[in-house]
């Protein structure tokens, strides 16, 4: 997944982890083991009957081995989603 990632240096990314938590921000780097630090990094919290909750974390730093996906975020699309309402993502099970 490293040589993919490259592309994404300094884009917006949504990122999903194992435990189904859902992470917006900055790419500012990865190694190896697809360890992400992201800049700016928001955590998103859906819920079925209110708005997206967003938490500021500022500077993240997420394993490789607790992420799902990894994606670029299209920045005007996404601040027109501000008043989405959603189920939160079930944790992965294996």
């Amino acid at each position: 997944m490293a040589p993919i990632l490259e592309q994404f240096i300094e884009c917006s990314v949504f990122v999903i982890s194992v435990d189904g938590r859902v992470f917006v921000g900055v790419l500012k780097g990865f190694d190896q083991l697809t360890n992400l630090v992201l800049y700016n990094c928001l955590e998103r919290v859906y819920h079925p009957d209110a708005p997206v909750e967003e938490l500021e974390l500022g500077i993240y730093l997420l394993r490789g081995d607790n992420i799902v996906l990894v994606g670029e975020v299209d920045v005007d699309v996404d601040r027109s989603m501000s008043g989405i309402e959603a189920l939160p993502i079930n944790p992965v099970i294996y």
